[in-house]
């Protein structure tokens, strides 16, 4: 697994050197044009151009302190607009009740767990730490079922998978500020949005079946050594799945219902 993971870890770096390569390409032709109804490349145009390849080439060398502080800045962006739930809220109660017994870090990083009110359902963690839960998905699941999610979620920055998504969507930002230097407003008020665009691209990536899996596995040997039931994972990827495999929590391959089969298939076999 160790294997097949670093494998599409690597080709999703490649897919994002590519895509700013394309970028970088598109940009370059539209420089080179000055003929009639062609756009002319100013000194703004190149400064712009410049800060752009400089920013395409910082995101896939992003180191570990970089990601963990653009991740405490989107973190705080995404909590900033969201209506966080009060340390004395039944929500925030339940939730410290769930965590109990839990690792308290991922790869040395202290856990920040927060509950966000609002009816999504939804869940996600940051390579800085920061674990928020959605009340949504708190109501339709039991305590061994969010337990289950937020091991996952934990998985993606233990393995490796958060960091991608930020050097994915730092990429991405770049890339609109490249399009932005030949004076597109509208292109240019998207790239200008930064942090807050940053942490919404961020929360909504999604991962490749094989990253999926991973945590998944992840989540189920951390509820292992937790001697937690590990039932509860399954029947959360059930619940998923009734609202339909393209829910914007799970939209990626394999489904929901596929994801609860292989824990399923797990569980029987440690038996």
């Amino acid at each position: 697994m160790r294997k097949e993971y670093e494998i599409s870890n690597r080709q999703a770096v490649q897919g994002t050197l590519k895509s700013l390569a394309l970028a970088a390409s598109i940009a370059f032709a539209l420089s080179a044009c000055n003929g009639n109804g062609a756009t002319k490349m100013t000194s703004e145009d190149a400064g712009g151009l410049t800060d752009a390849a400089t920013s395409a080439f910082k995101a896939a060398t992003l180191s570990d302190a970089e990601v963990k502080d653009l991740s405490d800045k989107s973190c705080a962006a995404m909590d900033g607009k969201a209506q966080v739930a009060t340390a004395k809220s039944k929500e925030a109660k339940r939730l410290s009740k769930i965590i109990k017994g839990m690792p308290p870090s991922v790869k040395g990083v202290p856990i920040n767990y927060k509950v966000y009110l609002t009816k999504d359902v939804n869940a996600w963690a940051m390579n800085n730490g920061c674990v928020r839960v959605y009340s949504g998905l708190m109501a339709m699941m039991n305590d061994d079922e969010v337990r289950g999610v937020i091991g996952h979620e934990i998985g993606h920055v233990a393995l490796g998978h958060a960091k991608s998504s930020m050097q994915t969507a730092y990429a991405a930002s770049a890339a609109r500020q490249a399009a932005s230097s030949f004076g597109n407003a509208a292109v240019a008020a998207l790239s200008n949005s930064e942090l807050g665009e940053l942490a919404e691209t961020l929360v909504n990536s999604q991962f490749s079946q094989v990253q999926e899996s991973a945590s998944d596995d992840f989540s189920f040997d951390l509820l292992t050594a937790g001697k937690f039931k590990r039932e509860g994972l399954v029947t959360a990827f059930e619940k998923l799945a009734k609202l339909g495999d393209n829910n914007s929590m799970l939209s990626s391959h394999p489904s929901s219902s596929g994801r609860a089969q292989h824990i399923r298939e797990r569980i029987a076999a440690k038996k």
